[in-house]
């Protein structure tokens, strides 16, 4: 075996924001600095999905380059600048452009304190959308017995189209549309939820990190307030996203 075979197969260190982070052969920027207890912040990355880089929250600048960190590979001896002024004030930025894209009203949202979304813009310091509201007239389905969909509330992630394809097999949730008019779909001939086959049980159901996707007859099961991210900011939660 040559030895460039043998680098490409053995552990090594970068560093973040000054500190050395060791990674494993494969691992992407985010998956060591992840597993290490380093935040950087996310919103279409889970731990044990296909990576999709669409949301773009989690760039950084890699030896002075910029790049999404949940699908630069991790390489020994990067200088990786994440928590910066510059970069987090992107990250705001591109908060706020999903906040008024579409309707997100967290007052009365059941996922207030249990948002990826809005705990993000607690971490970025927003304190207002910044941009004129578009308002969006996006439907509700309600036609599921046990799960609600909220396409204005949809941040188009796509974690629950890898989770319905990779997890559950069924392939329920697909993107349709370009650009502004990119939208969600459901495969059903009806094109509504309680016409696919989406089960509550599916990790589809649970895994939507804003309130586009709910259970039913179920909400403020957990009271505003004692809810995950009202507890700790995201930024001390890095251990519940790790591996």
């Amino acid at each position: 075996m040559s030895n460039d075979r043998i680098d490409a197969l053995s552990p090594g260190v970068f560093s973040l924001d000054g500190k050395e982070v060791e990674f494993g052969p494969g691992e992407t920027l985010l998956q060591a600095a992840t597993r290490a207890g380093h935040y950087i912040p996310h919103l279409c990355w889970k731990s044990g999905f296909h990576a999709n880089g669409s949301c773009r929250l989690c760039t950084v600048k890699v030896n002075g380059r910029t790049g999404a960190a949940c699908t630069v590979q991790a390489a020994a001896g990067q200088t990786v600048e994440s928590n910066t002024d510059e970069l987090n004030g992107q990250r705001k930025t591109l908060v706020q452009m999903l906040f008024v894209e579409g309707n997100h009203f967290c007052p009365s949202c059941e996922k207030s304190g249990d948002c990826l979304l809005q705990a993000t813009a607690y971490e970025m310091r927003m304190d207002g959308p910044h941009f004129e509201e578009f308002y969006p007239d996006r439907p509700v389905d309600a036609s599921h017995p046990d799960l609600l969909l909220d396409l204005n509330r949809c941040i188009l992630c796509g974690l629950c189209v890898r989770a319905s394809a990779e997890v559950d097999g069924k392939n329920v949730f697909a993107f349709d549309g370009h650009g502004i008019h990119t939208h969600l779909v459901v495969d059903s001939a009806s094109g509504l939820l309680g016409d696919s086959t989406m089960a509550a049980s599916d990790c589809a159901a649970h895994i939507c990190p804003v309130g586009a996707i709910l259970p039913k007859r179920r909400g403020f099961a957990v009271p505003i307030g004692q809810r995950r991210f009202d507890i700790k900011p995201v930024s001390q939660q890095v251990e519940e996203d790790a591996p």
